[in-house]
């Protein structure tokens, strides 16, 4: 090979390394992780075993960082450079996830919350801006012996798929955004068998577990109902002192008892949701003093000329006050065109007005970005373990990853998360680059000194010293492998 091409390759590669570390997306990621207190016996309620060549925490962070070397799942990581270093097979980290005494509900609070806690307190942050997110997505699945696998009707396809539910609760503050929460579920049907036939379901994977493991609460949550869940969620969320204050969700968790608990809460905090709107609506609400669907308040509405046009948001709209859950809740309704269908967005702040709603609930939609970059970077609902231990862990771990990438995006004022994971790939790939070039390097001292029947150690003195660029690559290669 030319000299100067080498030379060309080795000036690109000191480049690298002599970036300030601030100014590169790794290592970045790198100290938000090392910047979050962690502890084996407070993420995971127990300690490694002494004979282990890896603790716990440190296969949890391994599986933290393996989306920044291109590795999907654990089975990635055999053959990957990354694995290479590693020394180790696949099943010490199928093990981990596998683990039904890990709780990942308590884990994942413990280090969102110190997430969370970065953006709060920034400048550009504000309270009185952040909601919380519910919304659902589905987890395409291919296998019929996977636990508790069985069909749900995925709103997408419009038709019914085999796999789970997921329902998540996320937060923003209308710049950043982070899944707090989640619970996988199953749709039972109409016949109570999860549209699933008797062989299959005695073909599913079953396993015996202790009562007082954390994976129990999982299980009892595949068969509740969402808006259980959803309460349920908010709930913790409070409980942990998370500070918002709107709930947003769409026409699915609109419900009475939605309603009625967001404004039992101690907290001052308000419900902003789309309704359902139909010529077959059933929902009625109290409106001067009668109890009329939402397309008989329209057409009410219509007779009196009360329809207005926004020239902002380029649609029409009619607002109500109505009686809803024993509550006063205000209803606007939409259209973007004067024959299109009407829509409805319900709001129990009744100091807002349509252009103040129609802004706050369209952060909804960040939480639809987030299932949509997880899913496609990060491998949300890819995990195909027919453990229901592994789905809820596996789970677990892209939410923090795309909460620890959210919050690297914040600082380092990327404009979007896909940036932000290509500029991760791209360091860790010239790292993995820079290090198979220094081992042929190596290879070739071993050559020299083998024709020439000279030590190495003279070669590599001569070498390192005559050239600053491989001086420093010498350096930096030794400090990582120590480290």
């Amino acid at each position: 090979m030319p000299v100067h091409k080498v030379t060309k390759i080795l000036s690109e590669i000191s480049k690298f390394f002599r970036k300030s570390d601030s100014e590169t997306a790794m290592f970045t990621i790198m100290d938000v992780i090392k910047s979050t207190k962690m502890n084996e016996q407070t993420l995971f309620g127990r300690r490694s075993r002494c004979n282990s060549k890896y603790s716990l925490l440190q296969v949890f962070q391994l599986l933290l960082v393996c989306p920044c070397f291109m590795i999907r799942n654990p089975f990635g990581i055999y053959g990957s450079p990354l694995g290479g270093k590693l020394g180790c097979r696949k099943d010490v980290f199928y093990d981990f996830l596998n683990d039904g005494r890990t709780d990942w509900r308590k884990l994942m609070y413990h280090l969102v919350c110190q997430l969370w806690t970065k953006v709060r307190v920034r400048s550009d942050h504000k309270c009185e801006d952040t909601c919380l997110m519910i919304d659902d997505t589905d987890f395409p699945k291919t296998g019929r012996r996977m636990e508790n696998i069985g069909r749900v009707h995925s709103h997408q396809e419009h038709h019914s798929i085999l796999g789970f539910k997921a329902l998540f609760l996320g937060i923003t503050d209308g710049i950043s955004q982070m899944l707090l929460d989640f619970a996988i579920l199953g749709e039972k049907g109409r016949k109570g068998n999860y549209g699933m036939s008797q062989k299959e379901l005695s073909r599913r994977y079953s396993k015996q577990r202790d009562e007082d493991t954390a994976i129990q609460t999982r299980l009892e949550e595949y068969s509740m109902s969402k808006i259980d869940l959803a309460i349920e969620m908010i709930r913790r969320a409070i409980k942990h002192r998370i500070c918002f204050r709107y709930v947003l969700a769409d026409s699915w968790f609109t419900c009475a008892k939605i309603v009625r608990f967001i404004r039992s809460r101690h907290i001052k905090c308000d419900y902003i949701g789309m309704i359902k709107v139909g010529e077959e609506g059933k929902t009625k609400y109290r409106f001067e003093r009668k109890d009329l669907t939402a397309p008989a308040i329209i057409r009410k509405l219509n007779k009196r000329g009360e329809k207005k046009y926004s020239r902002k948001l380029r649609c029409w709209y009619m607002s109500a006050d109505v009686v809803f859950a024993d509550t006063t809740v205000r209803i606007f309704f939409i259209r973007r065109s004067k024959r299109g269908p009407w829509s409805g967005v319900l709001t129990t702040d009744l100091a807002l007005g349509f252009f103040q709603t129609y802004k706050i609930y369209s952060r909804r939609w960040s939480l639809e970005v987030i299932f949509k970059e997880s899913k496609g970077l990060l491998g949300l609902g890819e995990c195909q373990s027919a453990n229901f231990a592994a789905q809820v862990a596996s789970t677990s771990l892209v939410a923090l990853q795309y909460n620890i990438l959210s919050l690297v995006k914040r600082f380092m004022d990327y404009e979007t998360i896909g940036e932000l994971f290509r500029q991760a790939w791209k360091d860790s790939h010239e790292l993995t680059i820079s290090e198979r070039i220094w081992q042929a390097i190596l290879e070739l001292v071993a050559a020299i000194t083998k024709v020439f029947s000279i030590s190495d150690e003279e070669v590599l003195d001569a070498v390192v010293n005559e050239s600053e660029e491989l001086a420093h690559i010498c350096e930096l290669y030794q400090c990582k492998m120590a480290s």
